[in-house]
């Protein structure tokens, strides 16, 4: 395996390469908010990606992955974004499902399900929140029953972010009667093209669709498409959410500091920045960021010494409210203008696409209350909240 930086500099030059003719035109298309647009052409690059082995770069080649290191797949994720490669459509399999078969599935789950991951041909999403239990995710209430030689799936998900554009879904459900909380939960690989399922698209403040509710009415899996043990399904979602937590991060950032760069541009050349207020939310902007990539770093290096510490709920709050600010900071800057939409019925410009997507920042994967309940409970020790 090469070093970080002859691995970098083979990544660079590939996305140089290939960001051309027919995929020059997705460059910064998808991400948060905008996850509609060029969909069909965003899969077609991820498949590209694929035939050339960029896809799943961290897990084990005997899993189709490059085994690349800690360290590159961070150099990895730093230049995807730094050359503004358009928004993954297959991220949920790659990195979350994967990692957790390749920690948790048996040899035949990874042999059915880790190829068409890899190759971008099976897209996955995951069914975790409902109605009842967003945050609180041991309410789950979706139950599963066992017929024969199947699963049985009857309840309800929601935010399953890109439900619409996938095959399959992971699904908490509880499966075994009476059980409350984290016992009795399973964790199941449920496919979504069969009666008993619906999904329903959720018109968000964007004005776009990205996530939906699913409603599960006898949708059947087969008795084998289990993730560990009946039962066991707390501790496989658990290290699920672990790895949804990982090395992207520090490619996140550089999107977000490209982001903060373009704010400073624009608050130079309209005279915003004139305001003093203006100038110090700037600053601080950027000495936020600066203090979000040092706790990545910190993230990363427990990760490494197979310890992860608790900078990864810290991060989640850390980044989040900050990107929510900038959003608001972004508004500021823009003045009355951002309050007019550029064209019928509902065109919004990235400014105003920032500031509303970035509110939902602090609630999914996570709200900030939770994360500051799991710092304060687990990791600080002080009591826990009384819960009726």
């Amino acid at each position: 395996m090469s070093s970080v930086e002859e691995f970098r500099t083979e990544i660079r030059g590939w996305l140089a390469a290939n960001l051309t003719g027919a995929f020059a035109s997705l460059r910064g298309r998808g991400g948060p908010g905008r996850e509609h647009e060029a969909f069909a052409e965003r899969l077609e690059w991820e498949r590209h990606m694929a035939a050339a082995g960029w896809t799943c770069v961290g897990w084990p080649e005997e899993y189709g992955g490059r085994g690349a290191t800690l360290e590159q797949q961070v150099a990895f994720h730093e230049e995807y974004a730094l050359a503004d490669a358009p928004a993954r459509v297959n991220h949920i399999g790659e990195q979350l499902l994967g990692p957790t078969l390749v920690a948790f599935g048996t040899p035949e789950q990874r042999a059915r399900f880790l190829p068409p991951i890899v190759a971008a041909e099976e897209l996955w999403c995951q069914g975790y929140s409902e109605p009842d239990a967003g945050s609180d995710l041991a309410n789950v209430r979706t139950r599963a029953e066992r017929e024969g030689d199947d699963w049985v799936v009857t309840g309800q998900k929601i935010w399953t972010s890109l439900a619409h554009e996938s095959q399959w879904c992971f699904v908490i459900a509880r499966t075994e009667p009476g059980s409350t909380r984290h016992r009795g939960l399973s964790y199941l690989l449920v496919p979504l093209d069969q009666p008993g399922v619906e999904i329903r698209p959720i018109t968000q403040l964007t004005g776009t669709s990205e996530f939906n509710e699913v409603f599960f009415d006898g949708a059947r899996t087969r008795a084998e498409h289990i993730v560990g043990a009946p039962g066991d399904g707390w501790r496989v979602a658990m290290a699920t959410l672990g790895f949804e937590r990982g090395v992207s991060t520090l490619g996140q950032q550089v999107g977000f500091r490209r982001e903060l760069e373009t704010l400073i541009d624009l608050a130079v050349r309209n005279g915003a920045a004139d305001d003093p207020l203006i100038r110090d939310r700037l600053a601080r902007a950027w000495t936020g960021l600066e203090t979000i990539r040092c706790n990545a770093l910190r993230m990363l290096d427990g990760v490494a010494a197979g310890a992860p510490g608790p900078e990864a709920s810290i991060g989640k709050i850390f980044w989040a409210t900050w990107h929510r600010e900038l959003g608001e900071l972004a508004m500021d800057v823009c003045g009355a203008d951002g309050m007019l939409a550029a064209g019928e019925p509902y065109d919004l410009d990235d400014w105003q696409r920032l500031f509303l997507f970035s509110r939902s920042d602090t609630l999914y994967a996570g709200s900030n209350e939770i994360q500051r309940n799991i710092i304060a409970e687990r990791v600080l020790g002080l009591p826990k909240e009384i819960r009726p």
